[in-house]
């Protein structure tokens, strides 16, 4: 199989890049600078091409011919204050990004054309739903991340109409080493200074690293797999059960709370997602046998951080 790969530096796509090369794929990984690329195992199976995925460039050309591709690519959610212009920062990295690819995608004959496409979306698409299990036949939410998930999939669906597998990842908050969730949350707690985040009521649906490599893999290789599916584990918890496991994890307290006007005045209307309680379950990839090689937090924070 050779797989295209935007996103190909991200705390997930370095990842997923080892995993398809051990797997003797061959890949061609997308960056805006070969210099954040400096993976050199299998160098003759790994192409690296550079380009900005929401912008038209040679790049595109490189699609041609690829089995696969998969999309990671986007502003990080929480890498700014939510002021205007970085919102619109966050909704042009991802819906023009996926206009770019089904542009190249419509520009290939079906013989040139990849037979599957994972596009990454995220469990924001759901907004903010209470104690309700939420399952990927639930409507959208409202806010503006949902909006922009929305729009995200929408534009990534026009491949659809040419004939391509189309599986839809939303993304839920991922667990690992190196970036992500606990690049936030450990600092404080190893500094005796951690605990949960607002009311610590909230649901977190969280997800291995591990498992969201095992569930592309999965999207990529089960040819009866389209549309929505749900990448979090089985049993999402409340903000405070994650406060209080991380701790036990750590051998740390977990008893300073951040109170929700703190982080509303520290982040904006980024708290609003923080905040916002979602109990989202990977119903599809339970349905079809897909074994989490992490179901349970404490396992999987052990498996991270014990190291």
């Amino acid at each position: 199989m050779k797989v295209f790969v935007t996103g190909a530096t991200g705390f997930v796509g370095k990842r997923l890049l080892r995993r398809l090369l051990l797997r003797g794929e061959k890949v061609v990984a997308m960056t805006r600078s070969r210099r954040n690329l400096t993976m050199t195992e299998s160098a003759e199976r790994l192409r690296v091409v550079e380009g900005d995925p929401a912008k038209p460039g040679d790049w595109t050309a490189e699609v041609a011919g690829c089995d696969a591709v998969v999309t990671l690519a986007g502003e990080p959610v929480f890498g700014e204050r939510w002021s205007a212009s970085f919102k619109e920062r966050l909704i042009d990295s991802r819906v023009d990004s996926a206009k770019q690819m089904c542009e190249a995608l419509g520009r290939l004959g079906p013989e040139q054309r990849p037979k599957v496409w994972v596009a990454a979306s995220a469990i924001g698409y759901y907004g903010a739903r209470g104690d309700e299990a939420v399952g990927e036949a639930a409507d959208p939410g409202s806010d503006f991340l949902a909006r922009l998930c929305v729009r995200w999939e929408e534009e990534t669906r026009v491949a659809e109409s040419l004939g391509v597998r189309l599986v839809l990842l939303r993304i839920g908050i991922v667990l690992g080493d190196g970036g992500g969730m606990l690049a936030k949350m450990v600092p404080p707690f190893r500094a005796f200074v951690g605990g949960p985040l607002g009311s610590g009521r909230q649901f977190v649906s969280w997800v291995h690293i591990d498992d969201v490599i095992g569930l592309l893999e999965l999207a990529l290789d089960r040819s009866t797999l389209s549309g929505p599916l749900n990448v979090t584990a089985p049993r999402p918890v409340r903000m405070s059960e994650l406060a209080k496991t991380l701790g036990e994890v750590l051998h740390r307290p977990a008893r300073l709370s951040v109170p929700e006007l703190a982080l509303r005045v520290t982040v904006g209307e980024a708290a609003e997602v923080i905040l916002a309680s979602q109990r989202i379950v990977p119903e599809r990839a339970q349905a079809v046998g897909y074994a989490f090689k992490y179901p349970e937090l404490a396992t999987a924070l052990r498996s991270i951080l014990s190291s």
